[in-house]
């Protein structure tokens, strides 16, 4: 066990150390397990979840064909249009975004968003910090609503075969859907407390035209397949990843042939190889330690922390997922952590959905308490800094903190009264 941890431990560390090359150090670290004997060359593919890699890929094409055709410029267009002031611009943006990140990656819902937040700002001459840390820290707030949200409930979803609609209901029961947006109603007063002296009207500008209105439609049509897949019994467990896989190539195929190959190339840049190899390492990362009885071992050290009360497991389970999130990336973390709460559900013997529900609320907005916590806070400061304008450390945390407080809160408190055992 003590290599096989070693490894693992200096993996993190390397990850941490070299986060543009994290998917290296993933892959590297997989083949070491398999070449120290730790984890038999047989069990390395069926290891690889290929339901969450071709998820992941189908709706990366999707998403960017989506963003090509100006459909999410358009809505926020109309957003505005029906906004009296720059408060209430900010807020109908902010959750805007938030609506957006429940069905497409976080870092693109920013990039579609974000032009529309420095547009408002340079015309009223108002400071654009603040606007795009608020519709950052949205975007990444809604990430955990739905099966397509965000990596970490593609993983869940993949881990605990939940299909599309087990997120709104499960087991008789409101699933996670719910506490997501009920922490995002909860944030709607935080916003409009920090955005209040802003009371500027805003200028009337034209609607974005829409350049194909496909796209939206096989966005639409992901949705509504995964739900159908939802009510087929005994389905495959790669389903609901050659629905997207097979949705994105149709889209791709067609605005290939409508546009022209560079469409293609546009297409293929926005996919992120960098977070598909960063799994299919850490897939079989993982494999390794569960084989060496890491896994069992750190569940073991949970159920000792917790002396045997599931609310102190799961108390500790949120907010500590929040307190790493806000460093670490939280894709990682997500991964190492679902068969640990596994272990621990089975060694305390209860459902382990409040535990799920518990890890992955609290490290998708665990990432909003810091600028360094989320992908999209990252993508946010360097457009500010690309702007002109330097994010310090201070002015995120003043949006942040009671942001991802006041949303972990009620979060937290939903899935215990709903989900505990």
């Amino acid at each position: 066990m003590i290599p096989a941890l070693t490894i693992f431990l200096l993996t993190y560390a390397l990850m941490l150390i070299l986060s543009k090359h994290r998917h290296f150090v993933a892959l590297a670290s997989a083949a070491l397990y398999v070449i120290l004997g730790i984890l038999p060359l047989g069990k390395v593919l069926p290891a690889i979840d290929f339901n969450v890699i071709l998820m992941l890929a189908g709706t990366m094409a999707i998403v960017a064909l989506f963003i090509e055709s100006n459909m999410p410029q358009r809505i926020a267009d109309v957003l505005l249009a029906r906004t009296k002031n720059v408060c209430w611009a900010v807020v109908s943006l902010a959750l805007f975004a938030g609506v957006i990140s429940a069905f497409v990656d976080n870092v693109a819902t920013l990039l579609i968003v974000a032009p529309v937040g420095l547009a408002i700002s340079k015309k009223l001459k108002i400071p654009p910090v603040p606007v795009l840390i608020a519709i950052a820290v949205s975007s990444n707030l809604q990430g955990a609503a739905t099966l397509v949200g965000d990596t970490t409930s593609i993983l869940l979803g993949g881990y605990a075969r939940l299909d599309f609609l087990d997120f709104f209901a499960l087991q008789g029961k409101p699933g996670i859907f719910w506490a997501v947006e009920l922490g995002a109603l909860a944030t709607v007063p935080v916003l409009i407390f920090i955005f209040r002296k802003h009371r500027e009207s805003l200028p009337k500008t034209e609607l974005a035209k829409v350049t194909d209105y496909f796209p939206s439609v096989l966005l639409v049509g992901l949705v509504v397949l995964l739900i159908c897949a939802s009510f087929i019994p005994d389905k495959p467990e790669i389903t609901n990843g050659i629905i997207c896989m097979a949705l994105g190539i149709i889209g791709t195929a067609r605005a290939v042939a409508n546009r022209g190959t560079a469409i293609l190339t546009r297409v293929l840049r926005e996919i992120d190889y960098v977070t598909l190899l960063l799994l299919a390492g850490l897939f079989v990362v993982i494999a390794g330690i569960t084989e060496a009885g890491v896994i069992d071992a750190i569940g073991d050290v949970f159920v000792k922390l917790s002396a045997g009360s599931v609310f102190r497991i799961y108390t500790l389970l949120v907010f500590g997922s929040v307190l790493f999130s806000a460093f670490i990336d939280n894709i990682p973390y997500v991964a190492t952590m679902l068969p640990v709460v596994t272990v621990i559900a089975k060694e305390m013997n209860i459902d382990p959905m409040v535990l799920y529900f518990g890890l992955l609320s609290g490290a998708t907005l665990g990432g909003n308490l810091t600028p360094i916590g989320a992908s999209a806070n990252i993508t946010a400061i360097g457009i500010l800094r690309r702007e002109g304008h330097e994010v310090r450390v201070r002015d995120f945390m003043k949006i942040g903190v009671p942001f991802t407080l006041v949303a972990v809160l009620v979060g937290y408190v939903f899935v215990w009264i709903v989900w505990h055992p």
